[in-house]
């Protein structure tokens, strides 16, 4: 399990203590290339340039600004869709140690988020196993997982809450889900907020199989992969942008299986983040589970996995190229801007909370739906 404890942690100190207008510049991603070479020479020029180990924070590259894995095996759920066993150990409210093999996180009756802001920059949220309840400022809501995706424009401002609500009273709950912070230019950085929900029954898979049979599943969130073409992402995205070369990709390959990535555009940022299996080659670099993989976009990578089954998540874009100035839930472009934008949460809240509480859930019975804030509703087919 990766989590963000710097960065996430920090979207709720700005609701309990916004005075301060301390602002930090994000540094680049840094650390010393960790692998193995295998022998013999490449064939031809590698893309491999180089591989660091995940640690808490999964390090990210213009113009993604963070992610986050989680990977929570939460116990049966209770009356109240809290985990139905003893919270001893559980640092209730900043939960983020994983005892017992889950964390509560900031919840301290159902795990996840309540209530925080956001400004500045984008959530994409893919929810793998498990299930997520949202709500927000606009009066949104929405219930998600299995496969699904929320793509969330925070724009010029947002509050929203991100809950896990344990559903299943006889058996565990198991949630895996990745957050990745997509920036914004300055241009679209006071955009007005905006959700779009991507069904994962609509999310396109691109299967290969190599000489061997065997075979390479890859599921596309954004850009394109030969006739995968996905949803459309929120009109003020960078990823709308023409020649922006955004990428979010899992990939999934068997054992010993072979494929080749192909190129994206020269210039982009590509990096591949190798969270499941035992081993793979990339370019005939060995490296082991665990590991961000710089690659070079414009160049096409062959990754030959291991022994065991191995998933990658890879994301990929043009940089945006601004300078970025970061605090907690606020990322803009100046520090003036920052400041900015504590005095406009502390004098609006962002349009304020319409729910009754910090942490809204939807009843045990409620499947999966969004609720968008004009009142239309959409489900999966």
């Amino acid at each position: 399990m990766s989590e963000s404890r710097s960065t996430r942690r920090d979207v709720l100190k700005v609701i309990a203590a916004a005075s301060a207008a301390a602002a930090t510049g994000c540094a680049p991603a840094s650390g010393g290339a960790t692998h193995r070479a295998s022998r013999g020479a490449a064939p031809r020029e590698s893309a491999f340039v180089s591989a660091t180990p995940l640690g808490a924070l999964w390090e990210t590259r213009d113009p993604f600004l963070f992610c986050a894995h989680h990977d929570d095996r939460y116990p049966a759920g209770n009356e109240r869709l809290g985990p139905d066993a003893s919270l001893a150990g559980h640092d209730i409210g900043s939960d983020f140690e994983g005892v017992d093999g889950w964390r509560m996180y900031h919840g301290d009756v159902v795990p996840g988020f309540p209530e925080h802001p956001h400004r500045g920059f984008e959530t994409v949220t893919v929810v793998r196993e498990g299930l997520l309840d949202h709500s927000d400022s606009m009066g949104a809501t929405a219930r998600y997982g299995a496969g699904d995706v929320q793509w969330l424009t925070a724009g010029r401002g947002i509050e929203h809450a991100e809950m896990f609500p344990l559903l299943e009273r006889e058996g565990p709950n198991p949630l895996e889900l990745f957050q990745i912070w997509l920036n914004l230019p300055s241009a679209d950085k006071m955009t007005a907020p905006h959700f779009s929900m991507l069904w994962g029954d609509r999310i396109p898979r691109h299967v290969a199989r190599d000489e061997q049979g065997r075979e390479t599943r890859v599921t596309v969130v954004a850009g394109t992969l030969g006739s995968a073409r996905p949803p459309s992402p929120p009109p003020s995205s960078w990823a709308s942008r023409e020649g922006s070369d955004v990428a979010i990709w899992t990939i999934e390959l068997a054992p010993h299986a072979t494929w080749t990535l192909p190129a994206a555009r020269r210039g982009s940022n590509r990096d591949a983040y190798f969270f499941e299996g035992s081993t793979l080659r990339i370019d005939d670099r060995e490296v082991e589970r665990g590991h961000r993989i710089e690659l070079r976009a414009e160049l096409a990578t062959t990754i030959e996995n291991g022994p065991e089954r191995s998933e990658l998540l890879l994301l990929q874009g043009r940089p945006i190229g601004e300078p970025v100035v970061k605090y907690g839930p606020f990322v803009m472009n100046t520090r003036d801007e920052i400041r900015q934008a504590i005095d406009d949460y502390q004098r609006t809240r962002f349009g304020g909370w319409p729910w009754g509480r910090r942490d809204p859930v939807h009843a045990r019975e409620q499947g999966r739906f969004a609720r968008h804030a004009d009142g239309r509703v959409e489900r999966p087919a």
